[in-house]
Formats: structure tokens, C-alpha cells, sequence
């Protein structure tokens, strides 16, 4: 018999639960952190505010509960090549950067994170989310002598995300398929 530690949740309560972060999220996207407040998600979600604070003590509470909600979660491609899992992966990012709802609120999580270390902690995990698979196709690529044993993953990681991220979040100058390989080709040139 299998015995839970936690007393089930009444379906009610979960929708609810539901409801206001979908909404929190949906503020989070438009208006970033600062949009985030709970009179706002209470008239959107239909929530009551006492019952969104019975759940959530705080405002905090809430927006780092609705900031962990974000999904960054990407397949690890297995092309056969270092170069063409890097590509592939890079290619992919770019089109998130450029349509994923989560973009838009990172900067708010980024400057809130500076201040905050919940909100830290959260921008944290995204940012390990963001650099998993690569992490996964770096050690590959070492496995298989693609690249050298000597080969910083950090390092690494950063030097293939960071001019996707600068394209995005500070130039905005086109972050499209050519770039990307204008960022690939430099990066194994210089392996």
C-alpha cells in the first residue's frame, strides 16, 4: 500500500491554484515582474485575493511561484556531428528567443535577480535549463573526439548562447539561421 505523506488536493482548490498562476504568467509576459500584482491576477483568474493569499503569503510568493512555472526545457539533438548538434540546438534557441512567451519576462527576472535572491535562485535554474543540452552535447562531443578533452563546458556554453542572448536582449539586430552560423563556424574555428 502505497501512503502518501500529503493529504490529497481538494480538485477545487488545484483549479484555482491553476487559474491564478496561469494568470500571473499571463502578466508576467505582457508587463513583465513589476505587472504582476494580485489585485490584477485575482481580476483575471476570477480568484478571490483572499484565497490567492491563503496560497500565496505574499506578492513575492506568487510572482517566484508564477517565474518557476517557466519552461525552458529543449531537446538534446543528436546529429551525429558536434557541429551539426550545435547548429541544430542554436537554431532552435534563436527561434525561442525570438517567439517564446518566457523570452519577453527574462529580462524583468534578470534585473529582478539582482536584488532578489529567490528571484535569483529562480533566473538560476532557468539559465541551467537553457545550458543543459548543450552541456549534454559538449560531453558528447569530447566522448567522441570531436572536441578536445581540455574543453571548458562553461566556458563553452557561454560563448555559443551569449551572442544569441546579446542579439535578442540588447542589439536586436535580426537573430535569424544565417547568424547562427556566422556563431557556429567562429566557434569551431576556433577548437
Amino acid at each position: 500500500m502505497n501512503r502518501s505523506t500529503h493529504p490529497p488536493i481538494d480538485d477545487r482548490v488545484r483549479r484555482s491554484k491553476e487559474r491564478v498562476l496561469q494568470a500571473a504568467s499571463e502578466l508576467l509576459t505582457e508587463s513583465g515582474l513589476e505587472g504582476v500584482s494580485v489585485e490584477e491576477v485575482s481580476r483575471r483568474s476570477g480568484v478571490a485575493k483572499t484565497t490567492i493569499y491563503r496560497h500565496w503569503a505574499t506578492r513575492a510568493d506568487l510572482v517566484i511561484d508564477a517565474c518557476s512555472q517557466i519552461n525552458t526545457k529543449q531537446d538534446v539533438p543528436d546529429t551525429g556531428s558536434f557541429e551539426g548538434d550545435i547548429t541544430a540546438f542554436l537554431t532552435s534557441m534563436a527561434t525561442l528567443l525570438r517567439t517564446a512567451r518566457w523570452s519577453s519576462v527574462v529580462p524583468s527576472i534578470i534585473d529582478a535577480a539582482e536584488r532578489d535572491p529567490d528571484i535569483a535562485q529562480i533566473h538560476g535554474i532557468i539559465q541551467r535549463g537553457h545550458a543543459a543540452p548543450l552541456r549534454e552535447i559538449i560531453a558528447r562531443a569530447v566522448r567522441n573526439g570531436e572536441i578536445p578533452m581540455s574543453t571548458d563546458p562553461s566556458t563553452l556554453i557561454a560563448v555559443l548562447l551569449g551572442p544569441l542572448f546579446y542579439r535578442r536582449w540588447f542589439s536586436r539586430e535580426p537573430l535569424d539561421d544565417t547568424f547562427v552560423k556566422a556563431v557556429v563556424q567562429n566557434v569551431i574555428s576556433q577548437l
